[in-house]
């Protein structure tokens, strides 16, 4: 249920504040821990100064006269914070219980002292130190005891500096953790609610890429190519839809109307091979629609489905050339090389060899068809990143009023009644073009001739681009 209710911002935000409270305290406690140590080992290196002072003046004396039970306090020079210094012989049976209780500090201490030779203890106020010393043939303790001061007010004080900071500081890393978690699901945010506004009514619309956001601009790439492909898929359909009912209608009708006529009544033997004869014709347009709309519809989706390779396009449009020309001799095409670039691997595009054949077929035979077999000038150039194909012709051009409708399946201008065909030619070519990450546009004048211009991105750039990342 958490799960459910907690956004991936808020968790990002939690997580953000719990590394910070981590970090914090992991860094406050090393500062304090250190701090104490510090003050420790400072403490008693001054009881040690002071220790090592006693034993020295003691030594100094001519005479010492302490019993093994009294303990004696001396005090010299400046004083530590309520220092307390003692000097005492050590028992001959080595029990200190007396001097234990007498001073406050387990008897361990004492014995320590006369083993290794100096001891110290603290009781978290009063500190202590021990040297063990020899005089006149007997054995003596000096010890140099204070309260620290520094350790039970100022790192008091350095603990409630340190608490405050802590707070203050979660305080401003969860307004930090805020920031920084709505800056980095800012344009997640903005990409869903892009998204949520896309609808099949309004396919046209695309995300827009995020700046200095590599991450997200190649979802936001993946998104959009896919939203091409289903955007195509679309108007594939819905034109098909809108289409074939017409086109396939037309010709049926023309079938079954000359086969009524034709059994009605009996009719001679000339008679029927002549409606056979105007059959056959409307089967045989039948069956171009059908195989048309079929290579509309498989163009229409995913081009994965299709293999691709490496495609020379200067090799391409020889072969196009060649096949058009072989098709119709009164096809005249004009290839200008004037543009090609130095390296011939800036012609190589990744695709489907066939299907860029037949698109580029469509475009360069509609020049020729259209100008009347005039000359349709061909030309083919690249950058660093993309190829180039542009086809002009001078030939009866494009109605302005209809270019919107170009692309539609079976749609044919107004002044092409003259003209053998069925309209399928462009919308085929901006299929397969789709497919291969291109783009192709249309300029077009009537009575002035039509410009096609063909981009695909270049494949050995590509490769570069990939093998960098």
């Amino acid at each position: 249920m958490f799960n459910k209710v907690v956004t991936n911002q808020t968790k990002t935000m939690l997580l953000l504040m719990l590394v910070f409270a981590a970090v914090i305290l992991c860094f406050s406690g090393l500062v304090y821990f250190s701090i104490v140590n510090f003050s420790h080992q400072r403490f008693y290196e001054l009881l040690k100064i002071r220790a090592t002072t006693i034993v020295q003046i003691e030594k100094s004396k001519e005479h010492v006269d302490l019993s093994d039970s009294r303990i004696m306090n001396i005090v010299n020079g400046e004083e530590l914070p309520m220092e307390k210094d003692y000097v005492f012989a050590v028992p001959s049976d080595s029990n200190f219980q007396k001097i234990s209780d007498e001073i406050k500090i387990p008897d361990s201490f004492f014995k320590a002292a006369v083993r290794n030779g100096e001891a110290n203890y603290n009781d978290k106020e009063f500190y202590y130190i021990g040297q063990s010393f020899k005089l006149d043939d007997k054995e003596y303790i000096a010890i140099a005891s204070a309260k620290n001061h520094y350790v039970v007010y100022y790192l008091g004080f350095l603990k409630r500096t340190l608490i405050t900071c802590m707070i203050m500081s979660l305080f401003f890393s969860m307004i930090f953790s805020f920031y920084l978690s709505r800056t980095l699901f800012k344009p997640i945010s903005k990409i869903t609610g892009k998204v949520k506004e896309i609808s099949s009514e309004n396919l046209h619309l695309r995300l827009e890429p995020q700046p200095d956001n590599k991450e997200l601009n190649d979802l936001v790439d993946t998104f959009n190519d896919m939203l091409n492909r289903i955007e195509t898929s679309f108007e594939t359909q819905n034109h098909l839809i809108g289409n074939v009912s017409h086109e396939l209608r037309t010709p049926l009708t023309s079938i079954m109307g000359e086969a009524d006529v034709a059994l009605s009544i009996n009719r001679s033997v000339e008679e029927y091979q002549e409606t056979l004869g105007i059959i056959l014709d409307e089967a045989e347009k039948l069956d171009k629609k059908i195989k048309a709309l079929l290579m509309i519809a498989q163009t229409g989706f995913d081009g994965k489905i299709q293999k691709m390779d490496k495609v020379r396009m200067d090799q391409l449009l020889w072969d196009v050339i060649e096949t058009l020309r072989r098709i119709d001799s009164r096809n005249n095409i004009y290839l200008d090389i004037n543009m090609l670039p130095d390296n011939p691997k800036k012609l190589k595009v990744q695709g489907n060899e066939q299907l860029l054949h037949l698109a580029v077929a469509n475009i360069i035979n509609n020049g020729c068809k259209y100008s009347n077999f005039q000359q349709v000038k061909v030309f083919l150039g690249a950058t660093d990143t993309d190829v180039f194909i542009v086809v002009k012709d001078n030939g009866i051009g494009i109605p302005q009023e209809e270019m919107n409708k170009i692309y539609d399946p079976f749609f044919r201008a107004s002044n092409t009644k003259n003209y053998e065909g069925y309209g399928i030619g462009l919308p085929l070519a901006r299929n397969i073009v789709r497919m291969h990450h291109g783009e192709l546009v249309v300029s077009s004048h009537e009575n002035q001739g039509t410009t096609v211009q063909l981009r695909f991105p270049n494949f050995y750039s590509t490769q570069t681009e990939e093998k960098s990342i």
